[in-house]
């Protein structure tokens, strides 16, 4: 398959959704909870899931489609072609911000990935990569990621993670926060991705992502030199939940030997 054929035909589908996206404004939105109260999911999320899945089917029907809303199959291996679709990857800021939201999707074929993205709705930024070929922003190259030392970095990290909590020992990440220069947190885990491969943020974590949230923003990482694991230094499994690590090198290291301990 022409690779480059399949990447402009995928950056076609994510600018036509984007703006259906945007036109949603003028409209009501179905607010539905899903897992728990503030799991939220909108008549737009499933829409737009929709209108990927329909194009894709359409056009390549041997390819398969794991997304968050469940409207694609039923995966349960990544052979062949696999889209990993997350419509609107932060709904609560969709639904009360209108910003700080992003289309994540990654292409994979046998379990490899050969193209993501990451598109910033209402910024009109599209960060994308194509294996080897390297990642770009807006269709500008984006360089490798520089090292940075723990003291100047800035770590994207939920507050819940601080507290003691039933995933980590929450004693570790109180010394991170007193080391760093500084956290955030917006709501979306394809935003934040989208920020540490572009040097916005210098590592990101999370304890509970799913495939469609990080497939795209996966590929991007190893395009620009990111590390990417779990955080117990495994590979990430693209088949499940799990938890998630992105950042640069020297501080990926340092973040899971001395300040990350899960129970």
């Amino acid at each position: 398959m022409n690779l480059h054929k399949l990447d402009k035909y995928a950056k076609s589908l994510i600018k036509v959704a984007a703006g259906r996206i945007r036109s949603s404004f003028a409209t009501d939105l179905l607010i539905e909870t899903k897992s728990e109260a503030n799991d939220l999911v909108t008549n737009i999320d499933k829409e737009t899931e929709q209108f990927f899945i329909h194009h894709i089917k359409r056009d390549y029907p041997d390819h398969r489609i794991l997304g968050e809303e469940g409207f694609g199959d039923d995966i349960h291996d990544l052979d062949g072609y696999v889209w990993m679709l997350d419509p609107i990857d932060g709904t609560m800021n969709f639904i009360h911000q209108k910003t700080n939201f992003a289309i994540s999707l990654g292409i994979f074929k046998d379990g490899v990935g050969i193209l993501g993205y990451i598109y910033n709705v209402m910024d009109d930024v599209l960060i994308s990569a194509t294996l080897d070929e390297g990642a770009f922003i807006n269709d500008i190259r984006i360089p490798t990621v520089k090292q940075v030392n723990l003291e100047q970095s800035i770590i994207g990290i939920n507050a819940s993670w601080v507290v003691p909590n039933k995933y980590m020992e929450h004693e570790g990440m109180v010394k991170l926060l007193q080391k760093v220069r500084g956290t955030r947190s917006y709501g979306s885990a394809a935003i934040e991705i989208s920020y540490v491969v572009t040097g916005k943020l210098d590592a990101y974590m999370s304890m509970r992502l799913s495939p469609w949230d990080i497939a795209g923003g996966m590929i991007i990482a190893k395009e620009v030199g990111a590390i990417v694991t779990n955080l117990a230094n495994e590979p990430v499994n693209l088949l499940g939940q799990g938890t998630f690590l992105i950042a640069k090198p020297s501080l990926h290291k340092e973040l899971i030997t001395n300040y990350i301990q899960l129970k």
